[in-house]
This record gives C-alpha cells, sequence and structure tokens, in this order.
C-alpha cells in the first residue's frame, strides 16, 4: 500500500490515505497503453470523409466520340477519373475507424496508467470539491494552490457543479470516476481526484 497526502481546496494537508496496489501499483505495460490510446483516438474519428467515384459524378452519359477511326484513345465517359471534372478512384468513403480491443485489456491499460502517474508522483488526492453553484475561477484558484494546473479532475457522482466549475478551464480535463479512461489520464500531467471518487474507482477497478 502506498500513502499519499489529502488536502483542501486551500491546498493544505489535512490527513493521508493509502492508494490500492491492485490499482496504484501494477507495473507499467507501455505497448498496452498505447493500444487503447489508439483504439480511443481511433473510435473518435467521425468517419464522414467521403468523394464521388465515376458513378455518382454528374454528367458524362454520353460517350465523348465513337470508338474507332478518330485516332485518338477510346473513351467511353467524360467522367471517368483521368478526366477533368471526373470522378475519383479509389477515395475516402464513409467508414468507421473504430478498432476493437478486449475490455480485459482496457482495464489493464488504465491500471497501467494510473500506476505510472503513481509513480511519477502525479496523483493529487483532494478532500471534496463541493461547490454551491458552478463558479470556474473557484475551480480555478483550487486547481492554483494544488499546484495542477495542467490536470485531469476525477469527480464522485454527486459534483456536478464541480464539473461544470471545470470543464471551461484550458489544459483541464474532468471526468466521473466511471468515466476514466486510458487516454485521458495520460494527456494530463496531474491526476486530482475526489477522495469519494478514489473510493469508488478502487470498488470498481478491483472488483472488474
Amino acid at each position: 500500500m502506498t500513502e499519499i497526502d489529502i488536502y483542501d481546496r486551500s491546498g493544505q494537508t489535512i490527513g493521508q490515505v493509502e492508494l490500492s496496489d491492485a490499482v496504484f501499483g501494477r507495473q507499467v505495460n507501455e505497448p498496452l497503453m498505447h493500444q487503447a490510446v489508439v483504439t480511443y483516438l481511433a473510435a473518435r474519428r467521425a468517419g464522414t470523409h467521403s468523394v464521388k467515384t465515376r458513378a455518382e459524378v454528374r454528367g458524362g452519359g454520353k460517350k465523348p466520340w465513337r470508338q474507332k477511326g478518330t485516332g485518338r484513345a477510346r473513351v467511353g465517359s467524360s467522367r471517368n477519373p483521368v478526366w477533368r471534372g471526373g470522378g475519383v478512384a479509389f477515395g475516402p468513403q464513409v467508414r468507421s475507424h473504430a478498432v476493437a480491443i478486449p475490455k480485459k485489456m482496457r482495464r489493464l491499460a488504465l491500471l497501467s496508467a494510473l500506476s505510472l502517474k503513481n509513480k511519477e508522483n502525479k496523483i493529487v488526492v483532494v478532500d471534496e470539491l463541493d461547490f454551491s453553484a458552478p463558479k470556474t475561477r473557484e475551480m480555478a484558484q483550487t486547481l492554483s494552490n494544488l499546484s495542477a494546473n495542467n490536470a485531469l479532475v476525477v469527480l464522485g457522482p454527486e459534483d456536478d457543479n464541480a464539473l461544470l466549475s471545470a470543464r471551461n478551464l484550458p489544459k483541464v480535463g474532468v471526468l466521473s470516476y466511471n468515466g476514466l479512461n486510458t487516454y485521458s489520464v495520460l494527456r494530463h500531467e496531474k491526476l486530482v481526484i475526489t477522495k469519494e471518487a478514489l473510493e469508488l474507482l478502487e470498488g470498481v477497478l478491483v472488483n472488474a
């Protein structure tokens, strides 16, 4: 078990908490993390790119000239790919870029990313982020007090005001504990997590 400090919103240490070795003490597997990141980014691609083929381009219904006797190359349509205004050969079409990855591998990649953050001492546990109303300025001040201006903020299920307070800050990502993924963990310098979210996250990942 690894013990790290718990901070309040002013950046003062108010206690300590133990991190589960089953979640934060794993061996770091870089190839697996890379595969998980590639899968995540591939799934984000819209795949709506498309060009028109010779069958879809307007015009070209009439044979430009007779087959033989002109001295020119035979051609059946003015919309074939070698003509100006013709269709595109082998161009991009609408498709899904999603890449499949087994659930166990995705989970192990997340555990590896969390363990890497722990190894680098980049995990900040905060007692609570209970905002009475969405206040971006207060969230920015809190993260500044925690020296975590480039951070992924991980929240519990009831921290709606904290989520709204953090989502517009530059270099700051915000997720619920059950939406955590390898890409988001690695993308930010630090991981700021509430005590409640830490307990829930460990419960989910240990029992998965």
